[in-house]
């Protein structure tokens, strides 16, 4: 809440749990402080990696990871043997509750990045596994492991042994038992750091929810160290200033050969209970026990056979069953059940059933019992634990214990020779319990093929609307988007590297839908240094037009365009030769010198921006892209008129901000400032790097990959050109392929970690909408998914809803609730929800007045005038818009 804008309720909350007015001032100052120092506070769904220079000019890096130290201790352990491998570099990581803190010898050309901080979460238990035998920590659990083995025994007990001493016999122990991969002691070891001192499996679902986009970490450089990095270094200079004085057996262990299979199986990766579905055992033990209410007992017979297949019950159990009073009484008129009192109640038993209870629990029998049925049994404490077993899901010792009223000693005697004769099984079975549990072994086989059929049920594709939501939920827009700063525009950039976007929509709807503080200037940071490439792709009407973006890391992605052969186009390229930019006026000049001739401005500008759109040019900045955007245009008589935008004091004002003086005076027009530059895009020569290139960035964008997504694209050869490669992705484990979105066919590829994020419910179950540019490769809708059918609105309103420039969609819980023709006069809406049409309404209201559409006046809705009323018109009234002679109106 202290990073939202709900500071007062925060206050309040934190008043309550104890802090007086300074605590929180304190505290909030404190926030306050780290924010600004790195523009994002860490929490459980964000790590902030920070990295900065020390006293020595050296790098220090700061995981900020809240997970406590029990999570942090093996990843810093992964992170500095990634370092030590990479750089050759001893990293000196020290970890603790708050984040892990690494030193690097600044000899490496480039810095660590949030890369380092990755793994693979398969790779997890292994690799902490191969790096626990050379910590201290194993050192000292081994002596300690050794010490209650008795394997350090003392020349005399009476006299306490020094520890130094135990430290080198424990040395000397070990580097004997290393020799030996099964030696016990080292096996007990690992198992008891892996599970008793680390938390391995906390690690590995952190690992899973950074790799399906749960968790996200952001990168950040600062001069020094953060408010929250400097009490993690205090930590760190107390771990290292005395490291010396550490004994040898603690600072270093020797290599270990570990059976990693033996390891397996004392650590217990056999158990099923990560494995079983607990809703399955739930319905097979009510089904067992005959609880099932679409099955009750019909008759006194259900209720004879009942009693016989599962032994004794209560009144109340055969109650809870269907069975009624008098059927019980006549069955005991009959003779065919007995009255008994066992484990201190009234119980019920099936006359079949009386010298088993009598021999096996000394059941006190009415008078009368027919002697056929009082005959002793062979092992009846046996058949009764047996049938118990058959008729219940996992139980424990203690169940059957006080089940029957016997000793836990016993059952558990009885539960082993029924276990040595395969017809009971031993382990760990239902999810949320710890301990030992039994269960019969046709009864655990029931369970398991439930659990796979529950399994099977969750990887049905799920429906086009969730794909949607979670679309979103990649590219992580929310109705109030939590990242920002300078680092999250260049993530945002490397996600949507290579596809076209509409050149108005990127700085009003793009950009600002992912990035909460996001300004033109940031993207202005990242061209002129050069780390964010761009190029045109195609013009559009009123000087819009279609670019495509790109990382300095991958210029692939801005394709391959075609050399032109006109003498003035040609002789732009001989001037602009590979690795040389100009700025306008030197250019004009040069080509005047090459050709001998005057270029005019005018024809210079159209040839410019004729060879940037077909992605021939490129400039060091996006600020002439955005002067064109706004800058005026001529009409049909070549008088100017100005350019239609959504706000044009927005307009005015930005094409002001982006012209520096001596920009204006020494680079030319507006709409050329900035250096020019030929594109370096794909090798046509090695078109194989470039095709996994552009696979990568796609199932980086859309985490499930889908043949309409590809063609929205315009990806050269559509999806099957690239299908050669994701099929290799298939095979090597870099993607999976399956049905996992309905009606889309079994031709799709998804990314790890995507799937089961994409099966996960949405983010919020809130009516919340989003409003995204048609475009927008967010917007899955007349792309991947197939715009819904209202034939009938479209043949009213003569319009049909497409992904072109200026349009808009508005998004609830995944699916399109209006479509916002380019202009905003006309709007389609696909639902008749009224509280979904609010949602919408209110949403598209929000962005009208941030700013992100300028003026918006809607004059007709599903082909209909506004002034008519109807369930649109009237959520936009409801929504802000004012009613005027034109239409539904609202302003920024």
């Amino acid at each position: 809440k202290y990073i939202g804008a709900d500071r007062d309720a925060a206050d309040k909350q934190t008043q309550d749990a104890g802090l007086d007015s300074s605590g929180v001032r304190n505290f909030r100052q404190y926030l306050d402080a780290q924010r600004e120092a790195t523009g994002a506070v860490p929490n459980d769904r964000q790590i902030l990696f920070e990295r900065f220079r020390d006293e020595l000019g050296d790098w220090r890096i700061v995981v900020h990871s809240p997970f406590g130290d029990q999570v942090n201790a093996p990843w810093s352990l992964l992170i500095a043997a990634r370092l030590q491998e990479r750089y050759g570099v001893d990293a000196q990581a020290m970890h603790a509750d708050d984040g892990i803190v690494l030193r690097i010898p600044d000899t490496t050309d480039d810095p660590p990045t949030s890369e380092i901080v990755s793994f693979e979460p398969d790779e997890i238990a292994d690799a902490v596994t191969a790096q626990i035998s050379n910590s201290a920590l194993f050192a000292s659990r081994f002596r300690e492991c050794a010490a209650r083995a008795l394997l350090l025994p003392r020349r005399d007990p009476s006299k306490r042994s020094p520890l130094w001493q135990q430290r080198q016999r424990a040395s000397q122990l070990l580097t004997v038992a290393a020799r030996y991969r099964d030696f016990p002691m080292i096996l007990e070891t690992v198992r008891e750091c892996l599970q008793d001192v680390y938390d391995v499996p906390g690690l590995i679902a952190i690992m899973s929810e950074i790799r399906s986009r749960r968790i996200a970490i952001t990168e950040v450089d600062t001069p020094r160290a953060s408010p929250f990095a400097q009490s993690l270094l205090f930590g760190y200079l107390a771990a290292f200033m005395y490291q010396d004085d550490l004994p040898l057996a603690e600072r270093r262990a020797s290599a270990l050969a570990l059976d990693l299979g033996l390891l397996r199986e004392l650590l217990g990766h056999t158990e099923l209970r990560e494995l079983l579905d607990a809703d399955s055992i739930d319905d097979v033990e009510r089904r067992l026990q005959r609880l099932d209410p679409q099955r009750p007992l019909r008759d006194a017979e259900d209720l004879a056979d009942t009693l016989r297949l599962l032994g004794d019950l209560s009144a109340a159990d055969i109650t809870v069953r269907g069975g009624r009073a008098e059927w019980t009484a006549a069955l005991e008129l009959a003779r065919r059940i007995l009255p008994i009192r066992m484990a201190g109640q009234s119980r019920w038993i099936s006359v079949e059933d009386a010298g088993r209870y009598q021999d096996a629990l000394g059941v006190a029998l009415p008078v009368g019992v027919a002697e056929v049925f009082t005959a002793p049994v062979e092992a009846p404490l046996h058949e009764l634990i047996a049938r118990y077993g058959r008729t219940h899901g996992p139980f424990t010792v203690s169940d059957v214990a006080s089940r029957l009223g016997i000793g836990v000693a016993v059952v558990r005697g009885v539960l082993d020779q029924l276990a040595a004769s395969g017809r009971l099984s031993a382990g760990e079975f239902r999810p949320g319990r710890t301990g030992e549990e039994w269960c019969d072994i046709e009864v655990l086989r029931l369970i398991r093929r439930r659990s796979l059929a529950a399994v099977r049920a969750e990887v049905e594709p799920v429906p086009q609307s969730r794909f949607a939501q979670f679309l979103t939920d990649w590219h992580r827009i929310g109705p109030q988007p939590s990242m920002r700063g300078v680092d999250r525009l260049y993530e945002v950039i490397d996600q949507l590297a290579g596809a076209p976007l509409v050149a108005s929509a990127l700085e009003s709807l793009i950009l600002p839908s992912r990035i909460t503080d996001y300004k033109p200037a940031m993207l202005d940071e990242l061209t002129s240094q050069g780390d964010v490439l761009w190029t045109g792709v195609a013009s559009l009407a009123g000087n819009d037009g279609i670019i495509r973006l790109s990382t300095a890391g991958a210029p692939e992605l801005l394709g391959v365009s075609m050399a032109p052969t006109a003498e003035l186009p040609a002789a732009v390229l001989d001037v602009l030769e590979p690795g040389n930019a100009m700025f306008y006026q030197p250019l004009r000049a040069a080509l005047s010198d090459r050709l001998d001739r005057d270029i005019g401005d005018r024809e210079l500008l159209e040839l410019i921006w004729s060879m940037t759109f077909d992605g021939i040019l490129t400039n060091d900045t996006i600020a002439a892209l955005r002067n064109r955007l706004h800058a005026p245009r001529a009409g049909r008589n070549g008088a100017t008129r100005p350019t239609r935008t959504a706000n044009p004091r927005t307009a005015r004002g930005r094409v002001a901000r982006s012209i520096r003086p001596s920009q204006a005076t020494t680079s030319g027009p507006p709409t050329a400032i900035g250096r020019w530059s030929r594109v370096t895009g794909a090798d046509p020569t090695d078109p194989t790097t470039s095709s996994q290139q552009l696979v990568d960035s796609l199932l980086e964008r859309y985490g499930v990959l889908t043949r309409g997504s590809v063609q929205a694209e315009g990806v050269v050869g559509g999806f099957g050109g690239i299908y050669p490669i994701l099929a290799e992705y298939e095979d090597s484990g870099r993607a999976r392929r399956g049905y996992f979105i309905e009606r889309l066919g079994a031709a799709q590829f998804a990314s790890p970690g995507a799937v089961d994020r994409l099966r996960e419910g949405g983010s919020s179950p809130d009516l919340d909408g989003l409003v995204l540019a048609a475009t927008d490769p967010a917007q899955p809708y007349g792309a991947a998914l197939s715009w819904p059918d209202r034939t009938d609105r479209q043949q009213e309103s003569k319009h049909r809803p497409a992904r072109k420039a200026g349009a808009l969609v508005v998004l609830v819980v995944g699916e399109p609730a209006i479509y916002v023709e380019s202009g905003g006069r006309t709007l389609l809406s696909f639902t008749d929800d009224p509280d979904r049409l609010r949602a919408a309404a209110q949403a598209l209201a929000r962005a009208v007045t941030h700013g992100a559409l300028g003026r918006l006046t809607v004059e007709r809705t599903d082909g209909r005038t506004v002034h008519g009323g109807g369930p649109l018109p009237d959520a936009l009234a409801a929504a802000g818009f004012v009613v005027t002679p034109r239409g539904l109106r609202l302003r920024s």
